[in-house]
């Protein structure tokens, strides 16, 4: 009882943590895809300020639905927005506001994982306060549980299925009837908020049809079953597509009815032509190696050998380890022939929690990997089976240091210092350029941004009409482009009232002093760690250490 009043208390304590550090906020910039697919869009088109469109968002060629950002950073900028019009809150619109907002609501959402482990914990025979511990204190659920990633979205939907699908009574009574129309609606959403989310769903739903299966003695029974999930699965995907294809061809009711007073069918055959399946576009593209070389090619081990680690460190080390006992244990059955008078082991629905749980952790990670593009953050659903298979009473955790130590440097790397300048300097431009002096007479801004992550245009604040901004990405741009670059700036440096600023890391600050241009001003903003420009561990053991460590916004000389 007091080991439980104890893991009590520290799950309360690391909640608090996560809602909290996120309206801090965490200045660690993990993707550039926690911006640019929802905040970033919706920013532009609901707060009508000036951002860059994504080319998965362009109607040329959709392939991220745009229902999930509406419901989720599309959502929180209304509210702002509302709120600001209606003079309850006269500036709710700033660069604070505009990343903490949406990151707000993905936090709450996380909690749907610690809902999940606790009504997940007592069927898959785990400690529920021992897992739930675990979850809150992964860096995982602390740093990317509260990004607005579509992979956030992902986890949270897996977590539900397996909520759906874990429904059954202990007793071996039925699933739940409503178990098959919510299987069905989560099972479409996730695949098109991401495709790769039947990577996930293919265990649950295999372990789900086995539960029916075996529970259910009339074919009509199980027929139902499988009729209600593919009717409401059809239903949902019917919404998605709607919703996708009026955004991305902005197509009208009124425009069509308008066009030759076209009857209701007319109407329906214009948007069947006009139709948008985003996934399929997006598996289109995906499929093509040529095109996921343009993102990165890894090798196809790079999952279980470097993300998994980098993401549950010792937890999937000790994963792997069980998954080679229990495949050693399989074959074995199988060669004694058991199988020649009982029928195959079981290992989904007749076995206990354990084999179970790794499957539905190895399984997604294995179709995962023959992809070659792959990144650690494609990894963060599988979270819930491992914490669950972790928690064990079986499994005393003999690794709390090491797996305390691993948490504690993950979020110090990716909270605070991973681009950990890029959103501080976002924030101290956008008071520069809204600041009274620039408001009572007109300034023009020139930021070049080299060496850094692509930045988020929204959180400078700038209406689409305002043309006094100019943001230019130079993303890893070599010496000479960018010298050529600046030095051209400065060549055109005519109005009294404009301002060019650079923002590069310290560890090519270098760079920039070997061009033909000076700077009247210098702002160091600490941390910054560019893995891609990553510091050199003699110049750190120096007392340069904190500008390797940091992100310049340099000010260019007009009197040069």
């Amino acid at each position: 009882a007091g080991a439980a009043m104890v893991a009590r208390a520290l799950w309360a304590l690391l909640a608090a943590l996560r809602a909290g550090w996120c309206l801090l906020p965490q200045s660690g910039y993990l993707h550039p895809d926690e911006f640019f697919q929802a905040p970033e869009v919706m920013a532009g088109d609901i707060l009508n300020l000036q951002v860059y469109y994504p080319w998965e968002f362009l109607s040329s060629s959709p392939c991220r639905t745009v229902v999930f950002p509406l419901m989720t950073s599309g959502v929180t900028y209304w509210v702002i927005k509302s709120l600001q019009q209606l003079d309850i809150c006269s500036s709710c619109i700033n660069s604070y506001t505009l990343l903490v907002s949406p990151r707000l609501l993905f936090t709450i959402l996380s909690f749907i994982l610690d809902y999940s482990i606790y009504r997940l914990a007592p069927f898959w025979g785990a400690d529920p306060w021992k897992a739930l511990v675990l979850l809150a204190g992964s860096y995982v659920t602390l740093v990317f549980y509260t990004r607005t990633f579509t992979n956030t979205l992902e986890g949270l939907l897996f977590a539900l299925l397996m909520v759906l699908v874990s429904s059954r009574k202990s007793s071996g009574c039925s699933a739940e009837p409503t178990s098959s129309s919510l299987i069905g609606v989560i099972t479409t959403a996730g695949f098109f908020n991401r495709p790769t989310f039947l990577a996930f769903a293919l265990m649950p739903l295999l372990y789900w049809a086995g539960l029916i299966v075996d529970s259910q003695k009339s074919i009509k029974t199980l027929i139902n079953h499988f009729l209600k999930l593919i009717l409401c699965a059809c239903f949902t995907a019917f919404v998605f597509i709607t919703a996708d294809t009026f955004y991305f061809t902005s197509v009208s009711l009124d425009n069509l009815y308008s066009t030759n007073k076209s009857s209701l069918i007319d109407v329906i055959i214009q948007l069947h032509d006009k139709m948008v399946v985003t996934p399929f576009n997006f598996l289109s593209y995906n499929l093509n190696p040529h095109n996921l070389a343009l993102h990165g090619s890894h090798p196809r081990v790079t999952h279980f050998t470097v993300n998994g680690v980098m993401l549950f460190g010792i937890l999937h080390i000790l994963a792997i380890g069980a998954g080679f006992k229990m495949l050693k244990k399989y074959v074995h059955q199988l060669m004694l022939v058991r199988w020649c008078y009982r029928g195959l082991p079981g290992l989904l629905v007749h076995s206990e929690g354990s084999p179970t749980l790794l499957l539905f952790y190895f399984v997604p990670l294995a179709f995962l990997s023959l992809f070659s593009h792959q990144e650690p953050r494609f990894l963060i659903p599988l979270i819930l089976p491992l914490v669950l298979f972790s928690a064990s009473p079986k499994r005393a955790v003999k690794w709390k240091l090491l797996i305390v130590l691993f948490n504690l440097l993950g979020a110090l790397l990716f909270g605070c210092l991973h681009q950990g300048g890029l959103i501080p300097c976002l924030f101290h431009l956008e008071q520069l350029i809204h600041s009274p002096a620039s408001s009572s007479r007109p300034q023009h801004y020139t930021l070049l941004f080299a060496h850094t992550y692509m930045p988020p245009r929204s959180l400078l604040n700038i209406k689409k009409t305002d043309v006094h901004v100019e943001v230019i990405d130079m993303a890893g741009a070599g010496e000479e482009t960018l010298c050529q670059t600046a030095e051209q700036q400065a060549s055109n440096f005519t109005c009294s009232d404009c301002h060019i600023f650079i923002i590069i890391p310290g560890t090519v600050r270098a760079t920039v002093t070997k061009c033909r241009v000076s700077f009247k001003n210098e702002t160091l903003i600490f941390p910054h760690l560019s893995m891609e420009d990553p510091p050199q561990i003699p110049v750190l053991s120096s007392g340069n250490w904190r500008s390797q460590l940091g992100l310049y916004i340099l000010e260019l000389n007009r009197d040069h």
